[in-house]
């Protein structure tokens, strides 16, 4: 998913720059609806809310798993690219975007501020309070049948949650 998110960027940045040309006023208004047509058929393929939310989702119950096995690292790592994960929502639900990055840097600091001190009890507690946030978010922008509860299992069972490491040894 990664790789076509840059690829469509990549094409809308092409595609930007060779409308720049020069032309009469009635082809620039062609042209910039022509681009305009092309801005809005990359934006459509960019994922919404829902396919963002899906990441956001394994990566938050994976970190779980890695905080409880002492893998430090891994939980910052999650958390990290949990929030990059909703980045195509700054494009395609505007709207709804500030909401996410309100969210993170608000009610799921606790959680980072665990991570960052290897406290597993306060990391806990903070995760359990998340839980009930989101669903409480959920539920005020209509999805109430979307009900996070605190997995037996990760989602990615092929990692090691229990690899000893520093939340700092997450490459930047």
């Amino acid at each position: 998913m990664k790789k076509g998110l840059l690829v469509l960027i990549s094409l809308l940045a092409l595609v930007i720059i060779l409308s720049t040309g020069c032309g009469d006023e009635t082809s620039t208004t062609t042209g910039n609806a022509d681009l305009q047509k092309q801005v809005d058929e990359l934006k459509s393929g960019l994922p919404k809310f829902a396919v963002p939310m899906r990441e956001v989702g394994d990566r938050f119950n994976d970190m779980y798993f890695a905080a409880k096995g002492g893998n430090w690292a891994l939980a910052a790592y999650e958390s990290k690219y949990m929030d990059k994960a909703m980045n195509p929502a700054k494009v395609t639900k505007p709207e709804d975007y500030p909401k996410w990055a309100s969210f993170y840097t608000g009610a799921f600091d606790p959680v980072n501020k665990a991570i960052a001190a290897k406290d597993f009890n306060t990391f806990d507690t903070a995760y359990t309070k998340v839980i009930n946030d989101c669903n409480a978010c959920h539920s005020a922008m209509g999805y109430q049948f979307i009900m996070l509860e605190k997995e037996d299992s990760p989602t990615d069972t092929h990692s090691s949650y229990t690899l000893p490491s520093e939340p700092t040894d997450v490459p930047k």
